[in-house]
């Protein structure tokens, strides 16, 4: 029997209180509280995070790695402190004390840090970068100590068994940690509430440990200082060898779990529900494969040879099953979604159900293998006399691969090879892994070697024949039309995918699987709008410009339409949309074009480390119920871009209508009136409007919008949209700052502590029908200044001729037929003089 199998009590002078083995279940619940509060914190600091270092994937990838390097530093010094500890379970208790106050501590110091880091940043980059090492690596350094300590706390049981049972609970726990801050604790209790909630669950667990080390003290009847062992000593050679392969297999392990965020993108959402879910259900596999091992561990044999199969297998699993992806799982996922939503009634369970069916094919099954790797490579590597500093180096040699795999997957295999190619290199590396252990095992099992090879070989075969563009295949884009582009990076997947016939053929631009923007026409219009209103009815004179948001160009290019402007830049996150901005028509050459400056940086980002001002800071980016964006429509954002503004300066909000419910609507308006105490309401188009904001009034004067509209280039580019007069553009006003006011009402406004719209429920079908009325509902006349009867009847006109496109429209939506036969012929006799209406009506120019 392998000498880390037998059970501690045989082994002469092995600490532990004499009711320690007892204490397995009891600790076990300890973990599982421990591991809902870190898998909370660690979300919460990683929203965080993104506030302070920007979304781009290098910042975030540095921050988290300082977490990650917490753990493995704390696993590694903790777990020799617990071999030291004649009182673990009172240990256990006082760092979950500490992880309870740290977390508090730096749950505040980074709802604060965003200027610091800034400020920092401008001074010593290397100073700030180290700062925000030290503050979010600190609690977790105390969270990597908790299983080692309570390996050794519970020293009478086999350390398979043991580890396994700590592991799957820790892991469990960590399951509903994962789900909670999305589900409930956010939308509830914001940002630090929740990590007020995750803190008491830590005080929980101390309190369980300091009163299982008082049980163990009075049934024990004298002190148990005798039981301590004594200092670290080397480990032995069988047991490098493990943590070695354990360190390649983490690497491994990590690079899996980014590229399986990748695989799964064309059967998700970009909501913060679904990535919440994916992490939920790999979490899920690990704790089974724990809880299996801890129940088969003795009929599964020698733990080298098993180790090495299970890692060698899960990685020929993961190819086999993206070999397998395809449109079965749709249909899969459409069946439980309609199954779920009929028997709960909930829209939002439905959609889980739909991500957990993906997420399962993709993640579930080599998960679980993964997860039972642990105990039996704490098998191989613990000694038993030492169980609290083998265990700690497990951890840390297997956190410190993880580190490394997501570095060198994200940054250097995903860009060069794509997922496909990725995920068959990193097979075969586990494979090879898997025949190394296999090999340390004694006595030798030539089948074994030999199905450790023949695993090695088929992930060789296997991944050299399925296609490198299977997953662009899948996007949902590209089943109803061409695929012109796909790029695959750390960032993200960008594709472009041209659709529709003759005339009415459009490209359209999905990032993570999800369609963006295009060039269609109602995009052309909103766009163009989004750059050159905001121009127009600017009280000064701009002459800078920032754009937040590249997307297809369009607004970015609008720009150079401008007369005057001397400054134009855009901040854009993915490279990959810059690469793909060529292939969209509309946008006046902005790709090539000299005099626009581009910069790959998040909005937010760039507007905290650049203390360059602008006339005019416009936005388009994703819309605000997906994951992060919330970043840029919480009034935390406005106050900063406020800040960046010039005298008289505008910000313009992109307000998509249909993407979120009513309330939220509300919401985010309430977030941009909280800031600027003079802002406005544009109809941009159909299913979009757009937010003007400014510190100063911001005046309408019909003379100076009249001028600047006659210029050639504004003038032509406004009339391929359908806004071929000033008339036509004033048509587009909706309502002032008090009309904003009465729509938002006492809707609480989206902040960073409680960024809600991230978190609301699944938009209802046909939101527009709602949203759209009740904006309308509030408008006013635009305040125009020296504007004579002919232009005021113009206006009346114009968005007559507006209403009754739009009411045609939400009776198509609501499926109101007499409606809209009633207001058919009407609408396509406006729609020959107006390209806008006509691409709606499918009608001839006059």
């Amino acid at each position: 029997m392998n000498a880390s199998a037998r059970p501690m009590a045989a082994i002469p002078g092995v600490g532990a209180a004499p009711l320690a083995g007892a204490a397995l279940w009891p600790a076990a619940l300890l973990m599982g509280l421990s591991g809902v509060a870190a898998l909370i914190f660690q979300i919460l600091w990683i929203k965080q995070l993104s506030l302070i270092v920007g979304v781009q994937v290098q910042a975030i990838a540095v921050a988290v790695g300082a977490f990650f390097l917490g753990l493995a530093a704390g696993s590694w010094l903790l777990g020799r402190r617990a071999d030291a500890s004649a009182r673990p379970f009172r240990l256990y208790a006082a760092i979950e004390l500490t992880i309870a106050l740290l977390g508090i501590g730096v749950t505040v110091a980074l709802a604060h840090g965003a200027s610091a880091f800034a400020r920092g940043q401008a001074a010593s980059a290397p100073l700030a970068w180290l700062a925000i090492i030290l503050v979010v690596g600190i609690a977790p350094f105390f969270m990597g100590g908790t299983l080692p300590v309570l390996l050794r706390a519970t020293g009478a049981q086999r350390i398979g068994r043991a580890g396994a049972t700590l592991y799957a609970a820790n892991t469990g726990g960590a399951i509903l940690g994962a789900l909670l801050p999305a589900f409930l604790l956010i939308p509830a209790l914001g940002v630090r509430g929740s990590a007020a909630a995750a803190a008491c669950l830590n005080l929980a667990a101390a309190a369980g440990a300091w009163a299982l080390d008082r049980r163990d003290a009075v049934a024990a009847g004298v002190p148990v200082s005798s039981a301590a062992v004594g200092p670290p000593l080397a480990l032995p050679r069988q047991t490098k060898v493990a943590l070695g392969l354990y360190a390649v297999a983490g690497a491994v392990a990590m690079g899996y779990e980014v590229l399986w965020s990748q695989m799964v993108v064309p059967f998700m959402s970009t909501r913060a529900f679904a990535f919440s879910i994916v992490l939920a259900v790999y979490l899920v596999g690990l704790t089974l494969g724990a809880a299996l091992y801890a129940r088969w561990e003795r009929a599964l044999g020698d733990p080298w040879r098993v180790f090495g199969l299970l890692i060698a297998s899960a990685g020929l699993v993961a190819l086999v099953e993206t070999a397998l992806l395809g449109r079965w799982l749709i249909g899969a996922q459409s069946l439980a979604e309609t199954s779920l939503l009929n028997w709960t009634g909930s829209p939002l369970a439905g959609m889980s159900a739909r991500f957990a069916v993906a997420a399962s094919a993709v993640v579930l099954l080599p998960t679980l293998l993964l997860g039972a790797a642990f105990p039996a490579v704490l098998r191989i590597a613990v000694p038993p006399e030492r169980r609290g500093q083998g265990a700690g180096a497990v951890l840390a040699c297997n956190t410190l691969g993880g580190i490394a795999g997501t570095a060198l997957t994200g940054f250097l295999l995903l860009p060069h090879l794509g997922t496909v190619r990725s995920l068959a290199l990193l097979t075969v590396v586990a494979c090879c892994v898997g025949v190394a252990a296999i090999w340390q095992a004694r006595p030798a099992a030539p089948m074994a070697k030999g199905l450790g090879v023949a695993l090695a070989g088929a992930a060789v075969i296997l991944g050299a024949a399925i296609p490198v563009d299977h997953l662009a295949r899948l996007l949902p884009g590209a089943q109803a039309g061409d695929l012109v582009f796909y790029e695959e990076n750390q960032g993200g997947t960008v594709a472009v995918v041209e659709q529709g016939q003759g005339e009415r053929r459009f490209r359209r631009l999905y990032i993570q699987g999800v369609s963006n923007s295009g060039d269609a026409m109602p995009s052309l219009r909103y766009m163009r709008l989004q750059a050159l209103l905001p121009l127009i009815v600017h009280a000064g004179e701009p002459r800078s410009a920032l754009v937040i948001g590249y997307g297809t160009g369009i607004t970015a290019g609008a720009l150079s339409r401008y007369p005057g402007l001397d400054r134009k830049v855009v901040a854009e996150l993915l490279p990959g949309v810059l690469h793909a901005a060529p292939l969209f028509k509309g946008s006046y050459g902005a790709s090539q074009d000299p005099g626009l400056e581009r910069r790959i940086l998040d909005g937010r980002r760039e507007l905290l480390s650049n203390t360059q001002r602008y006339d005019l800071i416009t936005l388009e980016p994703p819309p605000p119920s997906a994951a992060g964006v919330v970043n840029l429509y919480s009034r935390d954002f406005y106050d900063i871009a406020a800040s960046r503004l010039n005298p008289q300066g505008i910000v313009a909000q992109w307000l998509p209508l249909p993407t979120q419910n009513l309330d939220d609507t509300r919401a985010l308006v309430a977030s941009f009136i909280n800031v600027f105490p003079h802002a406005s309401l544009w109809t941009t188009e159909l299913h979009e409007m757009l937010l003007v904001g400014s510190m100063e009034p911001l005046p309408l004067d019909a003379a100076r919008i009249a001028a600047r509209f006659a210029a050639p280039q504004v003038a032509a580019a406004l009339a391929e949209v359908g806004v071929d007069t000033p008339a036509a553009l004033l048509a587009t006003w909706v309502t002032d700052h008090a009309g904003l006011a009465r729509f938002a009402g006492a809707t609480p406004a989206v902040s960073d502590d409680r960024p809600a719209i991230e978190y609301a429920a699944w938009v209802r079908p046909r939101e527009i029908s709602r949203t759209l009325p009740a904006l309308l509902a509030q408008r006013s006349e635009p305040p125009l200044i020296s504007a004579d009867p002919a232009l005021t009847r113009a206006i009346a006109g114009e968005r007559d001729e507006l209403d009754l496109f739009y009411q045609t429209a939400l009776a198509a939506y609501d499926g109101n037929r007499e409606a809209w036969a009633r207001n058919a012929p009407r609408l396509a006799a406006a729609s020959r003089s107006n390209p806008y209406l006509r691409w709606f009506t499918g009608g001839t120019a006059q």
